[in-house]
């Protein structure tokens, strides 16, 4: 409050960014929903192709099964010696009566049908201008043909796909094609069972780019060729993928996810608008964002008022605080403390004759860290030296304060050289290894130079001179290299001085 008080603007900004950091989180929250939400409309995008794409494999292989039994028993010279009846049974006992399918037949290598499942023939029929059986009567390793969709010379015009095999003669020649005629229905009624939202797709096509069924209807009818369209030619070169794309048909965007069906030449394909699958995110995302302005806008008001209320208060509060005995800060006795702290030891060191020494600590290149990382970091930074350096005096008498900016003092009571110089040791070590970084040093931390003096009080001399020569101490280890201790004895007994530190160790 008091730092508030002191500097409204800091106070403001600080509320502010407060609430941009609180709007900044909501806002990327809403951006992770969205990407969750596209990513969920992929995945059932995935399964529901999988499960249709399962669901024609699955049929086709019936059906195939059900060709290779028409063709086997159509190799066969027996069969057409047996009754029509128990002819027609052997050739289509396994071809399904399922009302998808448009068909099983037998046709001859004149083009005209010589067996079908329903019985009889379809006299003057001929089909051997279609691509299934083109196919097959020019290739004996075909296999499994499917063919383009057409309209059923059999059925009444029936739209219609083909799967063909081929039924060879004693000598491997050409003696015909067993055919199952699958309705288009089949396909769309497949389709009407997807639910892809308001404006989505689902289609099947075939490699070419043939359309079999679609929902909703395209542009170009079934049958017509999409081979020119930029998503087909995206969905033809994969087995299977997923990718954002935009729709001919409607101009949106949409989230593509196809799979090719086994070993046929059909491509499932689901497309979800992107419209759609963003549409529950998009009402989430608007309520976020209004009830973020609002109470973060609330926020940064009440931020600013209350650091404007509270300026008088703090500057009454801070002269007080700047009469009292304790640095705000570092929780430390402060100067006017100190000087009336170290007086009194100095006339208590006089009567008893007992020694008295001081540390004086300076954090080293602090104006440099200050600059490099602000002056809430270089807080940080006092405070910690101050806590190292309190820990690192236990006695009861013993006194640590902040002399002022980043230089400290300790007043040590009763305690000759060699021990001080080993507390002001222990104490910078201590800081050392805090490993606070500090790229403006040449150690890469934060560390401190510190000066120790000791003596018995002598007449005629005075603890501000004997401060002052901790001081020169210190100086003197910064100009040594820093972060090191130079302890020396003062009263004019000509002690060499002595330093400890990294410095000292080299």
């Amino acid at each position: 409050m008091w730092l508030i008080g002191r500097h409204p603007l800091f106070g403001g900004m600080s509320g502010t960014l407060v609430a941009t950091v609180m709007a900044g989180v909501t806002f990327a929250a809403i951006d992770s929903g969205r990407s969750e939400e596209l990513n969920h409309a992929a995945e059932n995008s995935r399964n529901i192709v999988r499960i249709a794409s399962s669901d024609i494999a699955r049929n086709v292989e019936i059906y195939d099964l059900a060709l290779q039994a028409v063709v086997t028993g159509a190799q066969e010279p027996q069969t057409w010696a047996l009754p029509e009846a128990l002819r027609q049974q052997v050739l289509f006992n396994r071809a399904t009566a399922a009302s998808s399918l448009g068909g099983a037949y037998v046709i001859g290598a004149d083009g005209r049908v010589a067996a079908s499942q329903n019985g009889g023939a379809a006299a003057g029929v001929l089909l051997s201008d279609r691509d299934y059986f083109l196919a097959q009567a020019r290739s004996p390793n075909i296999g499994l043909f499917v063919s383009k969709p057409l309209f059923s010379r059999l059925r009444g015009g029936v739209p219609t796909i083909a799967l063909s095999r081929r039924i060879n003669g004693r000598e491997g020649q050409f003696a015909g094609v067993a055919l199952l005629a699958v309705r288009l229905e089949y396909f769309q009624h497949l389709l009407a069972r997807i639910d892809v939202g308001r404006h989505g797709g689902v289609f099947i096509l075939m490699q070419d780019g043939t359309m079999l069924a679609s929902k909703p209807p395209g542009l170009r009818a079934v049958g017509a060729s999409y081979a020119d369209s930029p998503n087909y030619a995206i969905i033809s070169r994969r087995p299977s993928g997923t990718y954002t794309g935009r729709s001919l048909v409607d101009g949106r965007m949409h989230i593509y996810t196809w799979e090719h069906i086994g070993n046929t030449p059909l491509i499932v394909a689901i497309a979800p608008a992107v419209d759609d699958v963003l549409l529950p995110w998009r009402r989430r995302a608007w309520f976020a964002i209004v009830m973020t302005v609002l109470f973060g806008g609330a926020w940064v008001v009440v931020s600013w008022v209350l650091a404007f209320a509270l300026r008088d208060k703090a500057i009454a509060e801070g002269e007080l605080m700047r009469l009292a005995v304790t640095d705000p800060l570092t929780g430390l006795a402060n100067r006017r403390a100190l000087d009336s702290r170290l007086a009194s030891e100095w006339q208590r060191a006089m009567r008893e004759h007992e020694p008295l020494s001081v540390l004086f600590f300076d954090i080293d290149h602090f104006k440099i860290f200050n600059d490099t990382y602000g002056h809430a970091a270089g807080d940080d930074v006092l405070t910690l030296v101050a806590e190292r350096i309190a820990a690192g005096t236990r006695r009861t008498s013993d006194m640590a304060a902040r002399y002022g900016g980043e230089e400290f003092t300790v007043v040590l009571p009763g305690t000759a050289l060699e021990s001080a110089a080993k507390i002001a040791e222990k104490i910078r070590r201590r800081i050392e290894s805090a490993n606070l970084a500090h790229s403006g040093s040449h150690y890469g931390r934060v560390t401190v130079s510190v000066g120790c003096t000791s003596c018995n009080p002598p007449q005629g001399g005075s603890a501000a001179q004997l401060l002052a020569a901790a001081d020169r101490l210190l100086y003197a280890a910064k100009e040594g290299g820093r972060n090191q201790v130079k302890a020396q004895w003062w009263g004019g007994e000509g002690v060499e001085p002595a330093n400890t530190g990294p410095q000292a160790a080299a």
